[in-house]
């Protein structure tokens, strides 16, 4: 049985705390964090620690901390040739101090933390530094997940990038549609069946083939009265944007 120590107390560790806490395979033997009653509600307290010289002997330790907090988290840490391994998307391996055996244990997926998550289906991009620490680390991930993937570096960060366009800038999008909608006294639930449609269609087109709208037709009369309607220089400078990147994206 795999034992394993969570460092950190944000989204992503509140999340893996549950997960792992729960899996028959896995033994979650302690948390750390520096503020420890973030996660009374999770583990019973004598699984929960705020000293970092009190971590129990794992075979993986996982932060879930910041990317800017990775390098001297992993600095800090009380012993040597372990396998300690980050969760961050944009960050290198060699972030983790060499002292350890570095790895990365990616879950490509946004996390909130009022919503449960069902890590069978994330994505776990998995990197080592040598081959015997990413067959347990294969092990940990298979337990948790249906879909566990050997990614690099360049891969993971490329991913990374690929997630904040098809994730974060997407979200960003019904954020200002749902101002538009606002604005003008309409729900905007009436778009829900629409976006679920589109997102619908990337699992059996590729995005290029599902792409419609005024924007791949050349349609210069709909997108002219659009562009007046919003009146606004911020949105009509994003519209004229995503309109141009369409129509060069699909030439």
């Amino acid at each position: 049985m795999l034992s394993v120590v969570i460092l950190g107390s944000g989204n992503v560790a509140q999340h893996l705390i549950k997960a792992l806490y729960a899996l028959p395979k896995v033994k979650l033997l302690q948390a750390w964090a520096r503020n420890p009653e973030r996660l009374n509600h999770l583990l019973p307290s004598e699984r929960i620690t705020g000293d970092i010289n009190n971590l129990e002997p794992a075979d993986i330790y996982i932060m879930c901390v910041s990317d800017g907090a990775i390098k001297d988290l992993s600095e800090t840490l009380p012993f040597n040739d372990r396998l300690v391994v980050h969760t961050s998307g944009s960050t290198s391996l060699d972030a983790t101090d060499a002292k350890n055996r570095r790895g990365v244990f990616y879950p490509l997926q946004t996390f909130s933390k009022d919503k449960d998550i069902d890590f069978s289906t994330i994505p776990l991009c998995l990197e080592t530094e040598y081959p015997d620490d990413y067959l347990i680390l294969e092990v940990l991930g298979g337990a948790l997940s249906q879909q566990v993937f050997k990614i690099d570096t360049p891969q993971r960060q490329a991913l990374h990038v690929a997630a904040v366009f098809s994730g974060n800038f997407v979200n960003h999008m019904y954020a200002l549609a749902e101002q538009i909608c606002r604005k003008h006294h309409v729900p905007f639930e009436v778009l829900l069946p629409l976006i679920q449609e589109v997102a619908g269609k990337v699992i059996y087109l590729s995005p290029a083939e599902a792409q419609t709208g005024p924007a791949i037709r050349h349609d210069e009369i709909t997108i002219q009265r659009h562009l007046a309607f919003l009146n606004n220089q911020s949105l009509q400078n994003i519209y004229t944007l995503l309109t141009k990147s369409i129509q060069r994206t699909n030439e």
